[in-house]
């Protein structure tokens, strides 16, 4: 499923693509978008294929294409301080973005059926959390991810505000999926080939709206123990931040108001991420010759596609002369500001979340 939007040459060239289209809306939904890159979530090997507009699955490891993620975090529509339970989380990577929304008062939890994906998962979130330029840029809600059947839920287990499955949903589970969503919550699941998203209005009403027109591997049905009954998997707790996670949470809001505040004063503008110009496409226009007896078209060029090809290499020579130019690492503000505070190394490591840029 996917290919409705042109590929991207990297991960903003994809979401301009996705803007383009209309599948991404909202800037809060591009944000989360921009800040985690598709190509990180896939073997090495296999990035070339980040960028288009296509699912990808090695193994148990499974990507849905761009155009469905944009429309599920639109269809969420996801606030900071909600909880959030993705039904087959997968390598993690919607669980991420989600997460950026959500903030650090958010509740972000995944449950997945492979053993061996939920793992892969765990050292790309580490990877992001660690490595990634986004992390310093946002208030984070970690996901946390367990190995199970998402039709075995504990009967007990709380209920969330957002739910995403994403493999699809027979009809005989639709009304399990709704038991597990808070009142005025949303879920989006596909359902009988679409992409539906259900509000729950009341205790026993619903409303419904399709989406898209999908294609989704159906659920894994639960397999049953020695007495005949299937284990029930039990979901993350809810857990209270301690006052040590707080502390920090509100030290590096305060910092980043800082900074923000100064930069403003200054009048220094917040930097977007550079936006590459799009090379124009060359469209031949065909003539037809009679060769023997058969029509050839023959591609005839005219004035306006010698003049576009001599912008385009003139662009291209330009872009290789500017990756030739060494490049500056993007400065960390927020790391700068921490690294100057009177504190112990310790203190200043638990502050930026042990990064080490």
């Amino acid at each position: 499923m996917g290919g409705a939007v042109s590929a991207g040459e990297d991960n903003d060239d994809l979401i301009d693509n996705l803007k383009e289209a209309q599948y991404i809306r909202t800037e809060r939904v591009e944000q989360a978008f921009r800040a985690i890159d598709r190509g990180d979530y896939y073997l090495e090997g296999y990035r070339d294929n980040a960028y288009k507009d296509l699912a990808w699955k090695h193994g148990n490891i499974h990507l849905s294409a761009p155009c469905i993620y944009s429309e599920v975090m639109e269809a969420l529509k996801l606030q900071p301080g909600l909880s959030f339970l993705n039904l087959g989380s997968g390598t993690g990577y919607l669980s991420t973005m989600v997460g950026l929304i959500l903030g650090p008062f958010g509740i972000n939890h995944g449950i997945e059926l492979h053993s061996d994906v939920v793992e892969y998962a765990k050292e790309k979130l580490e990877s992001f959390i660690k490595n990634s330029d986004s992390f310093d840029k946002f208030e984070f809600c970690e996901p946390a991810f367990v190995v199970g059947n998402c039709l075995q839920i504990a009967s007990d287990s709380h209920q969330y505000d957002r739910i995403y499955c994403g493999a699809g949903v027979q009809k005989d589970h639709e009304n399990y999926m709704k038991i597990l969503l808070k009142v005025g919550g949303i879920l989006v699941m596909p359902i009988e080939d679409q992409l539906t998203q259900i509000m729950r209005t009341g205790q026993n009403t619903w409303e419904s709206k399709n989406i898209l027109a999908v294609s989704f591997a159906p659920l894994v049905q639960p397999s049953k123990n020695d007495n005949g009954k299937p284990d029930s998997v039990g979901l993350p707790p809810c857990a209270v931040r301690n006052l040590q996670d707080l502390a920090r949470i509100y030290i590096r809001r305060t910092l980043r108001n800082f900074i923000n505040d100064e930069m403003q004063a200054k009048g220094i503008p917040q930097r977007a991420p550079p936006k590459r110009k799009r090379k124009r496409v060359k469209q031949r226009i065909n003539t037809y010759v009679f060769v023997g007896n058969q029509l050839i078209p023959q591609p005839l060029d005219s004035e306006e596609d010698e003049k576009m090809e001599e912008d385009n290499k003139e662009e291209d020579e330009k872009d290789h002369s500017e990756a030739m130019k060494p490049e500056e690492p993007p400065q960390n503000l927020l790391r700068e500001k921490i690294m100057k505070l009177p504190l112990p190394e310790s203190l200043k490591a638990y502050l930026t979340y042990f990064r080490d840029k």
